[in-house]
């Protein structure tokens, strides 16, 4: 396997996907990308699964105290938070030097809940770093993921790399992948419900408070679901119509709350842009990516609907 090439003149950005079949091939195509960044002096990220991240460790040596080391499984648990607080975040240090980042997003213990998040995002890069010197190297296992899992990697990368060497990828068509999985979320069958305007806001915020204790969280991830509530159903009123249709409700392991609203979301990378922590306004949506275990979307022009999940 061959580190990916960059190209003057070309755009900068460089977003390969990286097929492996065991653990050989994982190092084969990881390790090198690493050394060659170090040599270069370049900074050098990895975030990939736990599994993953031990088997660079135990390869690198000494050298995996030079680079910057991330468990995706906690750093990217929920992938809308990946971009603004592993990818952006490592990157944005760097503005004037060339960056390298391993990031595994997708492995085969991923739900079938969180599988669109994770693609929506894998498509997402792409918007997000078009222009930027960076790049963004992603493993994916071909022994444990579906054809369909592969096929979607082929959409959402430009450029392929496997033991037969680079190619660019004809299935390439990340707009593609994010319209195909903005698809209308199954409805609850059995959840509290409250219409919210900016006359019961605080009754809403008891709403989530209560669920959140019943459904046995801690004091502080009971202030997290008010918290992420408070600033979905504020967006709602804000930007929505003026009211937000709130409903909480647990299953699979998660307590999940929901708002919907008749405004449609314009902005793709909306919650996944990195703001400035003196910015007080604008930070909603990127404070609930940060703050939920899940955050799933779907919107059209009849509305927007987010779905959080939190892990009990």
């Amino acid at each position: 396997m061959s580190t990916p090439v960059k190209t003057r003149g070309r755009e900068p950005f460089v977003h390969p996907a990286l097929f492996y079949r065991d653990a050989d091939e994982y190092l084969a195509g990881t390790v090198p990308f690493i050394r060659s960044g170090l040599a270069a002096g370049e900074p050098v990220a990895v975030s990939v699964p736990a599994a993953n991240l031990a088997l660079l460790r135990a390869e690198l040596g000494a050298d995996a105290d030079r680079i910057t080391l991330m468990d995706m499984g906690i750093a990217g648990r929920n992938p809308g938070r990946i971009i603004p607080g592993v990818l952006r975040a490592f990157a944005d240090t760097h503005p004037d030097r060339h960056v390298r980042i391993i990031g595994e997003p997708i492995w085969p213990d991923r739900s079938a809940h969180e599988y669109p998040a994770c693609v929506q995002h894998e498509a997402l890069i792409n918007l997000a770093f078009t222009g930027r010197d960076v790049t963004i190297l992603c493993p994916y296992d071909t022994q444990n993921l579906t054809p369909a899992v592969l096929a979607d990697a082929e959409a959402t990368h430009p450029l392929l790399i496997d033991t037969a060497g680079q190619r660019n990828s004809t299935a390439y068509d990340p707009e593609a992948i994010i319209a195909g999985y903005n698809q209308p979320l199954p409805e609850p069958t059995d959840a509290a419900d409250l219409t919210v305007d900016a006359t019961n806001l605080a009754h809403a915020r008891t709403l989530a408070r209560t669920h959140a204790r019943q459904a046995g969280l801690s004091q502080d991830k009971t202030a997290d679901v008010e918290l992420v509530v408070t600033e979905l159903v504020t967006n709602s009123i804000d930007h929505g119509g003026g009211t937000g249709r709130l409903r909480i409700w647990t299953a699979d392991g998660y307590l999940l709350c929901q708002v919907h609203d008749h405004g449609t979301l314009t902005d793709p990378l909306a919650g996944r842009h990195p703001v400035p922590p003196d910015q007080h306004r604008n930070r909603g949506l990127l404070l609930v990516n940060h703050m939920a275990d899940l955050v799933r979307l779907h919107t059209n022009t009849d509305g927007t609907t987010f779905r959080v999940h939190f892990r009990l």
